[in-house]
This record gives structure tokens, C-alpha cells and sequence, in this order.
């Protein structure tokens, strides 16, 4: 899994250790990303204050995919997945039908 993000990273609704353990993880297209969360990551925060998780994105080298890391209580993690999941999806197919 890698390092676990530095404390003062951590948002204040999720609980440490527990919600460090078994993140949900996935890839999206980096380019679906930056039209989901705006310039730099700004709707970020705001994503994870709605969700209650925490959110870590690392883009992977020699890809035009970033790992997405979600953290927090199970079903909270869980429920983030699919909306960012959907939210991407939907990203895409609306960007091919312009």
C-alpha cells in the first residue's frame, strides 16, 4: 500500500488508524480528473467534506491514468468509489458525444 499520509494531510472526520486501513483504489483517465475536480484538484476538498473520505491521487508514470485512493469508514469509502466512478463515467461519455 505505500506510505500512510502525514497527520496534518488527514481530515478531521477521518479516524486514525482505522480508516488509514484497506483503501478503495482505482484508475480514471487523468484528463476525466482535472474536468471532475477543476484546475490544480480545487474541487477536491469540497468532495471529500460531502463524502466524508479522504482522497489521495497519484498519477501513474508513463500513463495517462491516475490512481485514485480513497480512505475512510467502509461504507462512506465505498459510497465515494461509485460516485467518482460515475462521475467519470459520465465525464467521458459526455465528452465523446461533443
Amino acid at each position: 500500500m505505500g506510505a500512510l499520509p502525514k497527520q496534518k494531510d488527514i481530515p478531521l472526520w477521518v479516524k486514525v488508524p482505522e480508516d488509514l486501513r484497506d483503501p478503495e483504489v482505482f484508475q480514471v483517465q487523468t484528463g476525466l480528473l482535472e474536468a471532475m475536480f477543476g484546475p490544480c484538484g480545487s474541487g477536491i476538498p469540497y468532495i471529500q467534506q460531502v463524502s466524508k473520505a479522504m482522497l489521495e491521487l497519484k498519477v501513474l508514470e508513463s500513463s495517462n491514468l491516475t490512481e485514485v485512493v480513497v480512505y475512510g469508514n467502509y461504507l462512506y469509502k465505498l459510497q465515494t468509489k461509485w460516485m467518482l466512478q460515475s462521475m467519470a463515467e459520465r465525464h467521458r461519455l459526455h465528452s465523446r458525444i461533443l
